[in-house]
């Protein structure tokens, strides 16, 4: 048994969009569980209310799972963390529902997360990054961070769509498939890579912020024009999007002059994009840090681990406050556990 008199277990729920994951962890930040059940509809994006039944129905399994995994009885829990937005409304009042309902049976503090915070805490947690700026790319966010009094402040963002959500409309258009394990994301990727001719598609930064809905449409007319290879079209969006979000990070690297970058969310498991990120890292002399692959996508873990540095530094989320908050912003948050 892993269970130490000296040590406060949490566990954490994530389910803010297609995934239910249930993590443990403990205060040193040892990952003991990380188990998650992904909802895959039958045909289109994310249905809420669908995605939110197959967390209730896969709730208690992955619990178990997770138990077992961590080797600990849910009586040795000390915390129980949840993600309390941004995110759909149906799938996070799911979560938030469990969360509830175990902290109260058990009688221990329940922490509400944000889901985006909690994306950048477990990349430094498993990178080691101290004091990076971010690139957080995923299905529902694409955010450009730095931590500056107090909070993680936003240097620049999507002003519509999410990265992640530009490429899975377009891989579902092209006709790829989500299977088990492998999302939409990740199929485009694989087409890209046998793509040889880059084709014109519209390149939106304003400012520091960015635009992905028109070089979407242009994408897709120009799919069902049938005259490029499908190769030779992924590859091209793949290049267009990620150039826009390289292009704002270097901006705030240079503005903040801070000596990592750290690349999470779920698009980070993107070898393309990380070799971008990378680059940049590299000319300009700093630490490039990319999300392990298993905590790239949204999971219980980071949760848990940011639930943790939360109630080390005093915050408790009470039962009445416990609401769910679907546009709960990065920086709205105050982040206590840096100095």
């Amino acid at each position: 048994m892993k269970k130490s008199p000296n040590k406060i277990y949490c566990l954490g729920i994530e389910s803010t969009a297609d995934d239910f994951g249930v993590g443990i962890s403990d205060k040193k930040g040892e990952i003991l569980a990380n188990i998650s059940d992904a909802y895959i509809p039958n045909t289109g994006g994310i249905h809420p209310r669908e995605a939110a039944r197959h967390h209730a129905k896969v709730a208690s399994d992955i619990l178990n799972k997770a138990f077992i995994l961590a080797e600990i009885n849910p009586s040795d829990l000390g915390l129980i963390a949840f993600a309390q937005g941004p995110g759909l409304g149906p799938c996070l009042r799911t979560g938030a529902t469990i969360a509830r309902a175990m902290a109260t049976y058990l009688g221990i503090p329940l922490v509400g997360v944000n889901h985006s915070v909690a994306h950048i805490e477990i990349g430094k947690l498993k990178t080691k990054a101290i004091d990076p700026v971010t690139l957080y790319v995923s299905g529902g966010n694409t955010i450009v961070s730095a931590f500056d009094s107090g909070k993680y402040r936003i240097f620049g963002e999507t002003l519509d769509i999410a990265l992640g959500n530009c490429l899975d409309v377009f891989a579902r258009e092209a006709g790829l498939k989500y299977k088990k394990g492998v999302p939409l994301g990740a199929a485009l990727e694989k087409m890209a890579i046998d793509g040889k001719n880059l084709i014109s598609m519209p390149y939106v930064v304003k400012g520091m912020d960015v635009s992905f809905s028109g070089l979407l449409t242009a994408a897709i007319d120009l799919l069902h024009q049938n005259k490029y290879r499908l190769q030779d079209l992924c590859y091209s969006i793949q290049e267009n999007v990620f150039a826009m979000v390289s292009e704002v990070t270097e901006r705030a690297l240079t503005h903040t002059e801070k000596k990592d970058i750290l690349l999470t969310g779920g698009v980070a498991a993107n070898k393309r994009l990380q070799n971008m990120i990378s680059s940049i890292a590299k000319d300009h002399s700093v630490n490039f840090n990319t999300v392990p692959s298993e905590f790239a996508h949204d999971n219980g873990a980071m949760i848990a681990w940011t639930g943790l540095l939360a109630y080390r530094n005093g915050i408790i989320t009470p039962i009445e406050d416990s609401m769910v908050k679907l546009k709960w912003r990065l920086d709205q948050v105050d982040i206590p556990w840096i100095k």
